[in-house]
């Protein structure tokens, strides 16, 4: 199962660089390129992205990869929860400085 976080990035990624390799998507994302290839076969089975063969390619591995309609609409969910979840954070975050400071003003 693939966490928001990881296919938020994935997409943001593919949607950046759509001729992006495996491997610097691998390192962009900072996982291995098994787990990669595993992330990538998950959106296009899910229908969010396409993958085609360069044909003129001298690389026999090349691909482009595409976010389809429905990988752009979910792209859109997932960066709203996301956002929401960053927010969240932030908001806490805020919070426990708020906190701290107060604590060192005390003393």
């Amino acid at each position: 199962m693939l966490s928001d976080d990881l296919k938020y990035q994935l997409l943001q990624q593919l949607e950046k660089e759509p001729e992006t390799s495996q491997r610097a998507l691998a390192k962009s994302l900072g996982i291995s390129l098994g787990k990669t290839n595993y992330c990538l076969r998950a959106v296009v089975e899910k229908g969010w992205v396409k993958a085609r063969n360069f044909k003129n390619s001298q690389r026999k591995a090349a691909y482009i990869y595409m976010l389809t309609p429905k990988g752009v609409a979910a792209k859109s969910r997932i960066t709203r929860r996301f956002l929401d979840r960053k927010l969240r954070e932030y908001e806490q975050l805020e919070r426990e400085i708020a906190q701290l400071r107060r604590e060192v003003q005390t003393r």
